[in-house]
């Protein structure tokens, strides 16, 4: 190994979502196979990476503040610490930020990740090291402190969806092969993971461009045999991924988490049809039902928009209707933004930023009455909670498998006889039957019961 006092130290920003933090985690892996620290806090590093999002303008802004903030670092200023910045602003505004932010050191797009080190290695005035030229294959990031990691399946999109920029800066769907994933995965479980959560743009097409076609299916057949004490989790899948061999499987596998994330996006035919999506409340709501029958005791959560040009009272009222009737466990909600480059942005109708903001507040408010009373249906069961930390005053709280880290509640475990849940023998990665006592909003309240 290069003497990484020599080599330099790295600090890494990320923001976004969960796949730049595998991202990052694949740059630091390669960074520390060349030697590299990859540890230091940004006030303390030879270099900061900040690892950009830009999916919608808000988080464009969110990456852009950090990279600013970053440039006024004491030794950024000084000269002694270089800023690089990577990810989706670069992939999709290219040569553009170089001239807005002339204070940056190099740009690394996410198509160019895994030349990294080149790239830091130029930066710093290093010469190239025999290890850790490249990214060797995507990884996993297990979340220091937690027993989850995140393994990302495929990268890229081929939807189009109208409003979306994934395609522009991610490029074409890809999935990763099999070997691939299951090399990821035993490293994450090796590394003390109790949980997988499978990740992607779109989880459900995973398998249709490699030889035999593999499906999403087969991936958790394979995962839930070879690792039976890891349970898996996945994310993103569209309506049309959820078949009637994933729902079997998923009833079938005890180590398989019955959770699925189904971005419906709207209930309206017509204005589906103008994001480039197919569907409609009826073939959704059939959907949900399927996935029931299949799975009772399954959470949903799906992703929901408002405000989309050409949006009426009477899609929105019908939007409502659909969240009432729908029941799930949870509905990440969102406004529409207008996007550059987009074919969205050249559509007719676009609404008023505040009417957008009220009626996002109004379906929040409903779907957060809907959700609590689907949650609250869950006390007097028992669920199987994986346990994540311990709070200050002792309370032991983690994760049933109803619930995905960062975007679901979490679940407190007390003892029964009103003891002090730090006198709970109980440790971070533990698996362990609860029965839910208690339901507060998105969050549960349970005790330790005998497996």
């Amino acid at each position: 190994m290069v003497d990484e006092a020599r080599r330099g130290s790295i600090a890494f920003v990320t923001m976004g979502c969960a796949k730049n933090e595998v991202d990052t985690s694949d740059m630091a892996r390669a960074l520390e196979e060349a030697g590299y620290a990859c540890d230091a806090a940004p006030i303390e590093a030879d270099v900061v990476i900040i690892n950009t999002c830009s999916f919608i303008q808000a988080a464009t802004e969110e990456s852009i503040d950090a990279v600013l903030e970053a440039c006024e670092l004491p030794r950024v200023k000084d000269g002694s610490c270089s800023v690089v910045v990577a990810g989706c602003m670069p992939a999709r505004y290219g040569r553009d930020l170089e001239c807005e932010l002339p204070e940056v050191a190099a740009f690394v797009s996410c198509h160019d990740e895994e030349g990294i080190v080149a790239r830091v290695n130029a930066v710093l005035g290093n010469e190239q090291s025999e290890v850790g030229a490249a990214l060797v294959s995507p990884s996993h990031n297990r979340i220091e402190g937690e027993p989850f990691a995140y393994v990302k399946i495929s990268d890229g999109c081929d939807r189009f969806c109208s409003y979306c920029t994934i395609p522009l800066i991610r490029g074409r769907y890809h999935s990763f092969p099999l070997d691939q994933i299951m090399e990821d995965t035993r490293r994450a479980v090796d590394a003390g993971a109790r949980e997988i959560v499978l990740i992607a743009q779109d989880t459900g097409r995973w398998g249709s461009d490699l030889p035999d076609a593999p499906d999403l299916a087969f991936l958790l057949e394979s995962l839930a045999g070879k690792f039976p004490h890891a349970r898996f989790r996945v994310m993103y899948i569209q309506p049309e991924g959820v078949t009637e061999r994933l729902l079997d499987t998923m009833a079938r596998y005890d180590n398989l988490c019955e959770y699925l994330d189904i971005p419906f996006q709207h209930s309206s035919p017509t204005l589906l049809h103008a994001m480039n999506r197919k569907g409609s409340a009826e073939e959704y709501l059939s959907l949900i039902e399927r996935i029931r029958k299949t799975m009772p005791e399954v959470a949903l959560r799906t992703t929901l928009m408002v405000g989309f040009p050409g949006e009426t009272e009477e899609d929105f009222d019908d939007l409502k209707d659909f969240v009432e009737e729908a029941a799930l466990d949870y509905v990440g909600l969102f406004a529409y933004s207008r996007e550059e480059g987009t074919r969205a942005d050249k559509l007719a109708g676009h609404i008023d930023e505040n009417v957008k903001a009220d009626r996002l507040q109004e379906l929040r408010d409903l779907a957060d009455a809907i959700s609590s009373g689907v949650i609250a249906k869950r006390v007097g069961s028992v669920q199987s909670l994986l346990v994540c930390g311990q709070e200050e005053d002792g309370q032991w709280y983690g994760r049933t498998a109803s619930q995905a880290p960062d975007v679901d509640g979490i679940t407190f475990a007390s003892p029964e006889d009103g003891a002090d849940s730090a006198s709970l023998s109980l440790s971070v990665g533990d698996i362990i039957p609860v029965k839910i006592d208690d339901a507060l909003l998105y969050d549960m309240e349970g005790h330790p019961v005998d497996g």
